[in-house]
């Protein structure tokens, strides 16, 4: 390679290195500050393609997603001086380019570590204020609420970030507390559940007493009405039997004569000790029943 193609090389590869130290790129999801000589002379420039002053220029790229901080387990005590295991991470995000870079050094775990500590003194605050109760269930959403507010008081002037929310994954008693707090609710509960028990035996009791007595008198009622029923029926049956006797005394007297010996003579060893002259062979000995 003759000295002029060498030349020409170093210089192409002088100006491949000069443009891509000048060219930088932020993506959408990032935010970026441009510091010239360590002081700050663009902030957050957009996504895109942008060019730099190589050696000069030094360019800061951030997450401008919403980050999450996971907190570990902290122990807070409540206005009753109970003692909590709480379990909390934070969803936020970075405002102020200029103010985070100055207070964090662009340090993503430096940030968790002053929110973190922001955070903790607000639970500690937040909680010192409640009930256990409260804290467990009644005003957490409220707790939360306000801590976030309160945190965010001062949040972007001094760390440059917005806190979006703060929930508590888990609430926990101590060890050493929390099988005697559940043996408290244990017997409470078993208290409750003898006291519904009771009532429902009494009120059972009550309905059941009450179906017995409505029984007693359905029965009644229905006795009273059959014998009424049967009665009329007796009363029509022996008015029809006394008014078809008057028509016919002889042929009523035949058929219940016959009734009577079907009655009697069932079985082949059915025996009658009777005096043959008496009116039970009447229709045996004439057909007529002449005596």
């Amino acid at each position: 390679m003759s000295a002029k193609g060498s030349l020409l090389s170093i210089l192409l590869a002088m100006i491949i290195i000069g443009v891509s130290t000048s060219v930088y790129i932020v993506s959408e999801y990032e935010k970026a500050i441009v510091l010239r000589l360590g002081k700050l002379q663009d902030e957050n420039p957009g996504p895109g393609l942008h060019f730099k002053i190589p050696i000069l220029d030094q360019v800061k790229k951030f997450d401008g997603r919403v980050l999450t901080l996971d907190e570990r387990a902290e122990s807070f005590y409540t206005i009753q001086s109970k003692r909590l295991e709480v379990d909390s991470f934070a969803k936020w995000k970075i405002t102020n380019l200029e103010q985070y870079y100055k207070a964090t050094g662009g340090d993503e775990n430096v940030a968790h570590n002053l929110l973190s500590t922001r955070i903790n003194n607000g639970l500690r605050n937040e909680i010192g204020k409640r009930t256990l109760h409260e804290v467990v269930s009644g005003e957490r959403d409220q707790l939360m609420t306000a801590l976030v507010k309160e945190i965010n008081i001062n949040a972007e002037t001094e760390l440059g970030v917005d806190i979006v929310d703060i929930r508590v994954k888990k609430i926990d008693l101590p060890n050493e507390v929390r099988e005697s707090v559940f043996d408290r609710m244990r017997a409470a509960r078993e208290k409750e559940a003898r006291e519904y028990r009771s009532k429902g035996e009494e009120q059972s009791e009550v309905i059941r007493s009450a179906a017995d007595r409505e029984r007693t008198v359905i029965e009644a009622n229905a006795y009273r009405d059959s014998e009424l029923v049967r009665g009329e029926g007796d009363a029509i049956a022996t008015g029809t039997y006394a008014e078809a006797y008057s028509k016919d005394p002889e042929l009523y007297s035949f058929v219940r004569s016959l009734n009577a010996y079907k009655e009697t003579f069932q079985g082949k060893e059915d025996i009658l000790l009777i005096d043959p002259n008496s009116d039970f062979f009447r229709y045996l000995k004439d057909a007529k029943g002449g005596k």
